[in-house]
């Protein structure tokens, strides 16, 4: 019901989207994406590995198998257009198989050959007369549940594929943020004083990205963890150098509002230049500057 469900949703987003036909660029693309992009699971939360055209290949081998399981018996009619859905259903594993790896392609040949064979002596057999009734089911639920494993397996490397190549993406970015963000940690420690002491981690200390599932699952939760880490190294460097810019910048606002409220005042003008040569000297000591900051802004308050 899961599969049949999420078929149905995506099924009216596709008829919303066409809008009879109402339709641009922007919305022939998103058709396409609703096509073959991984369908919702609905209330089960999460998504579905498959795209539309797979879970209606699925529902299908599902299907099969439910009708085989039930044991329905067939009439004459009904045994060859069930001979036919098992020919085509056939034809769609031989092309499933074309797509398997080379390490498990042979044991999905093994399978597809099995199967064709067993419908093939089936066939002839109706042909001659001969009574099928029983053994068209087994054949239906064996033919359903190889195309089923089939279109999973397939889902679930295109998924560990995307997951490979999401690896690869995030680590290129940690890579190129890393060397930001050490950039920027030298500078924090020539300017300021005193200025944070993180470690800026190196992603590719991780190493290449595997390709195992197991593997796979750990170097992302590893990648997530350097982001973490960058982020707030970036943070408290980024924050030091903010700081000695934001004090810069209020001793000169103060200086202007001096002029007007304080003109000439010799010791608020001396306070100005130890503050001026706090800043000019590097590393700038950020106790000292926020110190000289703070008596000149409480002495021009007195000033009023």
């Amino acid at each position: 019901m899961t599969v049949w469900k999420a078929v149905s949703d995506r099924y009216e987003l596709i008829l919303v989207t066409w809008d009879s036909g109402r339709v641009g660029q922007q919305e022939t693309e998103r058709i396409s994406t609703l096509i073959w992009g991984g369908l919702d699971a609905g209330g089960a939360g999460g998504s579905l590995a498959v795209s539309l055209p797979e879970a209606c290949k699925l529902s299908d081998a599902l299907a099969s198998s439910l009708r085989a399981k039930l044991a329905l018996q067939p009439g004459d009619a009904d045994l060859a257009a069930r001979l036919r859905q098992l020919r085509a259903q056939v034809e769609r594993i031989s092309d499933l198989v074309k797509q398997e790896p080379a390490n498990v392609r042979n044991d999905a040949l093994a399978k597809h050959h099995d199967l064709d064979r067993r419908l093939v002596d089936l066939t002839d057999r109706n042909k001659r007369g001969a009574d099928i009734g029983g053994l068209i089911g087994p054949l239906d639920q064996d033919a359903a549940k190889v195309e089923r494993d089939l279109i999973v397996g397939a889902a679930t490397r295109k998924e560990r594929a995307a997951d490979v190549a999401r690896a690869r993406t995030v680590r290129s970015e940690l890579e190129a943020q890393g060397t930001a963000v050490r950039a920027l940690a030298d500078k924090a420690v020539a300017t300021v004083s005193p200025a944070p002491r993180l470690a800026v981690p190196d992603v590719t200390a991780l190493g290449a990205v595997p390709n195992t599932p197991a593997e796979l699952a750990k170097y992302l939760t590893r990648l997530d963890a350097v982001r973490r880490a960058l982020g707030q190294a970036q943070a408290a460097y980024g924050a030091a150098l903010q700081r000695r810019d934001e004090l810069a910048q209020l001793l000169d606002a103060y200086l202007v509002k001096a002029a007007s409220v304080a003109p000439g005042n010799e010791d608020l003008a001396e306070l100005y230049r130890r503050g001026r040569a706090v800043i000019e000297t590097e590393p700038v000591e950020l106790a000292r500057l926020g110190a000289l900051v703070a008596a000149y802004q409480a002495y021009l308050e007195g000033t009023k």
